[in-house]
């Protein structure tokens, strides 16, 4: 079941959050994000479980054609989407496809936006980390940042005892969240971070989605700002 329908971002693209799956000891809400693009069809990034009302409430919005997994972690619903919708198309971040041999990527996210959603959707891509890199995209129209994992914003009164503390301890709790601690030690190339930082505070957004808690209204160019100052 569902934990919530869809929420409006803005025209042409909202979010829609899924049930929470355990991750280290501690349970992590999931959240997709949709755009409509010009030409009507459907952007789907890191796609949550799937049932009838998703379903129902996904195919009254438009034909899914693209299918997203911004890093590593979130690739566990893509195939229930590929078998709901086989002629749309399947992206993996960089390193994905040799983890799931068992799906048929279209091809590897980089830098530049595929052709299909160009003329919407912007993206970069922040390497250097040996650990997992992640591709995070910018809806135009909107003025609206997505991105899933190294940017986490836990709302405190979700967290109990000492999960509460290590999310604190780790920046990762209310406006203040950032990316978490052993994934910024990671990054032995941070100036190749730093550039997919600099893209994105060009794109100047007004709005910031983010997988794990909440997500920003106003102000996203300076929360994203001091989110990613750990980059130096």
């Amino acid at each position: 079941m569902q934990t919530s329908a869809f929420t409006e971002i803005d025209r042409d693209i909202c979010i829609a959050d899924g049930p929470s799956v355990p991750f280290l000891g501690f349970s992590y809400p999931t959240r997709m994000t949709v755009v409509r693009l010009t030409g009507g069809d459907l952007w789907v990034c890191s796609p949550i479980r799937l049932d009838r009302d998703l379903i129902a409430a996904v195919e009254a919005r438009g034909p899914v054609r693209y299918i997203v997994s911004p890093n590593k972690l979130h690739h566990l619903c893509v195939g229930e989407w590929a078998q709901q919708w086989p002629h749309a198309k399947l992206y993996a971040s960089p390193g994905l496809a040799r983890r799931r041999p068992d799906l048929t990527f279209h091809a590897e996210l980089g830098a530049a936006p595929d052709p299909a959603w160009a003329a919407d959707i912007n993206q970069a891509v922040f390497r250097g980390s040996w650990a997992m890199e992640e591709v995070v995209f910018f809806h135009r129209a909107s003025r609206t940042a997505i991105f899933t994992d190294l940017v986490q914003r836990f709302d405190p009164a979700t967290l109990r005892g000492w999960r509460r503390l290590v999310m604190r301890l780790e920046g990762l709790v209310g406006p203040d969240g950032s990316t978490p601690r052993e994934w910024r030690l990671s990054f032995w190339n941070r100036t190749a971070a730093r550039r997919a930082r600099r893209t994105v505070l060009d794109w100047n957004p007004e709005r910031v989605i983010v997988a794990h808690g909440d997500w920003v209204r106003h102000d996203g160019r300076a929360t994203l700002r001091r989110a990613l100052d750990w980059m130096g």
